[in-house]
């Protein structure tokens, strides 16, 4: 199992469109993923799991994988959500 701390930079958080590219690229993956938000814990394969965290910019999150790409899996959602963009 890999984890890993990361701050949501995105200017929207993992709203809408941020939240339906994060869940399309943890289904690439094999691994159990999830991104966990304080206590609460939700499968990053689900949009509605993911959105229900209502995750803003700025907020720290763990993402969480078990499997067999588990490392491949958290290095590039981290690096997703991770990264400065220009609010489009």
């Amino acid at each position: 199992m890999v984890e890993e701390k990361v701050t949501v930079k995105l200017k929207t958080g993992l709203q809408a469109r941020p939240a339906a590219q994060f869940v399309q690229e943890a289904n690439r993956f094999s691994s159990q993923i999830y991104l966990q938000k304080d206590e609460k814990k939700v499968d990053a394969k689900s949009i509605m799991g993911v959105m229900s965290l209502a995750v803003a910019s700025g907020t720290e999150v763990t993402i969480v994988a078990d499997g067999p790409d588990e490392e491949k899996a958290v290095e590039s959602l981290s690096a997703l959500i991770s990264r400065e963009d220009d609010g489009r």
